[in-house]
């Protein structure tokens, strides 16, 4: 598949996931909302990546050295905060504000540390393989319902697919880091309801009178 087009289909598919996780946002409460908007955060890196993608090839626009660092970005700071969000909110849990911007700190430091040290693809490796790992325990956790676990496996798939192995997917990264953003896009913003439903249908046993 030309590149132009996979640019293009990432770039699309990465806006749909900001816009999607916005409308979303407004059904959870304030507890919920800085882990959305980490995700958010992680998709808007993506879309950047596609966007300076598409400059570059459509339009001849020197955007290649901002393509690089935007793309490292998302590996290496938008699937840690993809992983993470999926699994808090899969286990029902609240972090404050200050905890995830610790967390968000955090991880940009490391990132331009590994960065500086030329240890981008292994450091991208060990967190993507981490974060793909995540998802799809976020997704297992929703059986039986067959959509949101359907959407984790496929979102773990193909953030692996997306990841900096050597001579392998090399050639169509940019298509896996787009197919991913449509699962994880349905995935994210559904874990919390779809546990509660899960809890609310378990039935209650029944004790026996001593």
């Amino acid at each position: 598949m030309p590149e132009l087009l996979q640019a293009t289909l990432l770039t699309l598919a990465a806006s749909a996931g900001v816009i999607r996780l916005g409308i979303a946002r407004r059904g959870y409460g304030e507890p919920y909302q800085p882990a959305l908007f980490c995700v958010q955060l992680a998709f808007a890196l993506a879309a950047g990546t596609g966007a300076c993608a598409v400059a570059q090839l459509a339009f001849g626009f020197d955007t290649l050295e901002a393509r690089r660092w935007l793309l490292q970005a998302t590996l290496l700071l938008g699937f840690p905060l993809i992983g993470t969000v999926a699994l808090t909110l899969a286990r029902h849990w609240t972090w404050s504000r200050p905890s995830w911007g610790r967390m968000v700190l955090g991880l940009c430091a490391f990132f331009e540390l590994a960065r500086q040290l030329g240890w981008s693809e292994p450091y991208a490796l060990g967190l993507g393989l981490g974060s793909a790992s995540l998802v799809l325990y976020a997704g297992l956790v929703q059986w039986p319902a067959r959509l949101p676990t359907g959407a984790g496996m496929l979102g773990c798939v193909l953030m692996l697919a997306a990841l900096p192995w050597p001579m392998l997917f090399a050639d169509y990264q940019l298509l896996c880091l787009g197919l991913a953003c449509l699962p994880l896009a349905s995935l994210l913003p559904n874990l919390r309801n779809n546990s509660n439903e899960r809890v609310e249908k378990r039935p209650h046993k029944r004790h026996s009178a001593p």
